[in-house]
């Protein structure tokens, strides 16, 4: 057996080790993952590096706070301590992420986009990348405890948002976060910096699709 903890091996290895029940909709599938990345990503870090363990527990994150049902069942995180927001705004738990959804509350209010139902948040983005939105570290900017890292979020916008055409255009976004870690590396907090309205307003051509 692996001495690397599990939340560290990646996220198919915690795909595989949960039970089928966890998820939301049967066991999620990231195999354009696999496919697509590599070739579209402007990094490539050396296994083993902090910028892919870094890579690593946010993909792993990700997968659970979009796919797996129940916080108790995270292992990317403290669940009962974590938090995290959205450029210095409200402070989110992770049964909030669970009962609202991680758009929802990564977005927060924006006039390029209105809040769902956790399945319709998915719907919408799943409908305007169906190809994929991908996400990767570009650059760790110091150590655990506190982890300050910049990432990039992209896609080629090939279907329909919010009545808005596809344009079928590459669609980036940039950011950088700062994440408090534990002694075993999860998450314990998490702040997020990035225009949301940038990236939405590229969907939309600058028109808001809520007032």
């Amino acid at each position: 057996m692996s001495e690397t903890p599990l939340w560290l091996q990646g996220r198919s290895a915690v795909i595989e080790a949960a039970a089928p029940s966890e998820f939301r909709h049967g066991t999620p599938d990231y195999h354009l993952s696999a496919v697509v990345m590599p070739e579209q990503r402007t990094t490539d870090h050396a296994p083993g590096s902090l910028e892919a363990i870094v890579e690593t527990i946010v993909q792993v994150f990700e997968m659970e706070v979009s796919h797996k049902t129940d916080p108790a069942t995270w292992v990317s995180m403290v669940t009962e301590r974590f938090r995290t927001n959205i450029n210095g705004g409200g402070w989110a738990s992770a049964q909030d992420i669970a009962d609202q959804g991680s758009y929802n509350v990564l977005i927060g209010d924006s006039p390029f986009y209105r809040a769902e139902s956790f399945d319709g948040q998915h719907d919408v983005f799943h409908g305007a990348f169906p190809n994929g939105f991908y996400w990767e570290v570009l650059e760790v900017l110091s150590p655990p405890p506190v982890v300050a890292f910049k990432w990039r979020h992209w896609g080629a916008f090939d279907g329909e948002y919010h009545g808005h055409q596809p344009t079928g255009k590459t669609i980036e976004m940039f950011g950088m976060s700062v994440a408090k870690v534990d002694d075993d590396l999860k998450l314990l907090e998490v702040e997020h910096y990035y225009d949301p309205n940038a990236f939405l307003g590229t969907l939309t051509g600058g028109c808001p699709v809520a007032h």
